[in-house]
């Protein structure tokens, strides 16, 4: 399914430059089973971090205006995108119809019990299920995995093993974050899955980006 998108001139630039974390940064070996994964944004936030698509440096999107905290490590899978296939997959799975992908690296929070206080920074992580979302039309899918080797969710290898207070959380931070005072929320969640559906979200999101981006790693189309 994976391929090295990065080619012998690609892994000499990363040898000299930093690399972009969503074009640049390998989606691991292993994937879709244990995955690599950019993190923008740790529970000690009070700001919204995002990466900028086109810099790759870090940027604020917004101050929290109130209490939420995402309660996991937020990020994303590098070399996926949210495209057709992945928005067929969500529509599939959902009921729904005239769905789109995002357009955007496909989104992740990896659960540890370990206090980590900054983003911008890799982690392997081993997916065990997500939260199939969506704003308005757009596919918004949420992988949750769990830190690999974690002392205390390592071993967890399904959502359904997490405490439902744990899952609970994570759905009413997705559900809630953007939204203000008085405000009819966008999203939706119309359900959990297990690790089953969430390898073929990020095998889908990871064809989508092959198709997208081919032209990124062929020296013959530059």
């Amino acid at each position: 399914m994976k391929k090295d998108n990065l080619g012998p001139i690609g892994r000499l630039m990363g040898l000299r430059y930093k690399a972009h974390p969503w074009h640049g940064i390998d989606v691991g070996d292993d994937a879709p089973n244990i995955v690599t994964c950019y993190i923008e944004v740790v529970p000690t936030d009070t700001v919204k971090y995002e990466v900028d698509k086109v810099s790759g440096f870090l940027k604020i999107d917004r101050p929290q205006k109130f209490s939420n905290t995402v309660p996991a490590l937020y990020g994303f899978i590098p070399q996926t995108f949210c495209g057709d296939k992945m928005a067929r997959f969500a529509a599939d799975k959902s009921g729904k119809s005239n769905v789109i992908g995002d357009g955007d690296p496909l989104d992740i929070c990896v659960l540890t019990e370990k206090e980590i206080t900054h983003g911008d920074i890799l982690v392997k992580a081993k997916p065990i299920g997500g939260l199939r979302m969506f704003d308005k039309d757009e596919a918004d899918d949420k992988i949750i995995a769990v830190l690999k080797n974690d002392a205390v969710y390592g071993s967890f290898n399904d959502i359904s093993e997490l405490p439902e207070g744990v899952v609970n959380r994570l759905k009413h931070y997705f559900l809630t974050y953007k939204m203000l005072p008085g405000e009819e929320p966008t999203s939706e969640i119309t359900n959990v899955y297990g690790v089953e559906d969430a390898l073929k979200v990020i095998e889908f999101s990871i064809e989508d980006y092959n198709d997208k981006f081919e032209s990124l790693y062929d020296i013959t189309k530059i």
